[in-house]
């Protein structure tokens, strides 16, 4: 990644577990790494944990879903560091009430209390994983791709999901929010090819993380049934590592892709190649 040196890189949800790995690399590579969450004091901790930087990394509190708060951010580090070259988009996530109970309906299911079917998803719960997914995502893109136009070496960076591809069960908010933000990826590759700014994604297959520990992995470390069934159905046999994103990162981002606009690459130990048999 020595081609960063010096770039200004803007990663909003950088101090969750991917986007960090991606930080860290970047700033040990002479980045001026712009670590963007909804709480500063998480930003500013994570930053304390990184040895030896060879960069420079500063920490803001800003929403993804409030221009006024992104665009707040993007003139302070206009002031520290000048124009971004890179973005990515790492805030994303999923919500309780975008998640059905079962994998499949079972019609007992139907006005059980105790079961929440697909007739018992919230609304509310769909509106607020696609508006994270996608407008967090259509946002920070406005604010800051304005830096990019004009100059050479920019691009963004979007985090979709395998689920984009194949939906995965009881989770559709989230299935169709990646799948929007994969969609839109490739809209605006085109829309900024003439400006010279790439844009590309990366969609991670199962990572373990704080959001989905408790769901793969029992408190002994052994898998539970769906995370022995996501196991089954990846073909090299395990879950990724944060590593395992930065070489995918460090291509799209590399001077030798420079053709390479509007593709979304799967970083999955070949889950989404598998047919399960």
């Amino acid at each position: 990644m020595q081609q960063i040196s010096g770039k200004v890189v803007v990663i909003t949800g950088g101090y969750g577990v991917l986007c960090g790995a991606m930080a860290k690399t970047m700033v040990q590579n002479g980045a001026k790494v712009a670590i963007l969450g909804l709480i500063k004091e998480e930003a500013d901790a994570f930053i304390s944990t990184i040895e030896a930087p060879n960069g420079e990394m500063l920490g803001f509190g800003a929403n993804v879903l409030d221009k006024k708060s992104i665009e707040t951010v993007h003139q302070q580090i206009l002031a520290n560091w000048g124009p971004c070259d890179i973005l990515i988009n790492g805030a994303g996530g999923n919500h309780p009430n975008g998640t059905t109970d079962r994998p499949f309906m079972k019609e007992k299911d139907i006005n059980n209390d105790a079961i929440k079917s697909f007739f018992d998803l919230d609304p509310a719960g769909f509106q607020f994983v696609f508006e994270l997914n996608l407008l967090g995502t259509l946002i920070p893109s406005q604010v800051f791709a304005q830096d990019m136009v004009g100059r050479k070496g920019c691009s963004i960076i979007n985090i979709s999901s395998l689920s984009a591809f194949k939906p995965l069960t009881k989770v559709p908010a989230y299935s169709g929010a990646k799948a929007a933000v994969s969609n839109f990826t490739l809209w605006l590759a085109v829309h900024f090819a003439k400006m010279g700014i790439r844009v590309n994604a990366i969609a991670p297959g199962f990572f373990l993380a704080d959001q989905n520990r408790a769901l793969l992995t029992n408190t002994d470390g052994t898998l539970t049934p769906r995370g022995q069934q996501i196991i089954d159905q990846t073909p090299m046999g395990r879950f990724g590592e944060p590593e395992d994103l930065l070489s995918t990162l460090a291509w799209l981002l590399d001077d030798e892709s420079s053709f390479v606009t509007g593709v979304i690459v799967p970083v999955d130990g070949g889950f989404t190649a598998y047919a399960g048999v």
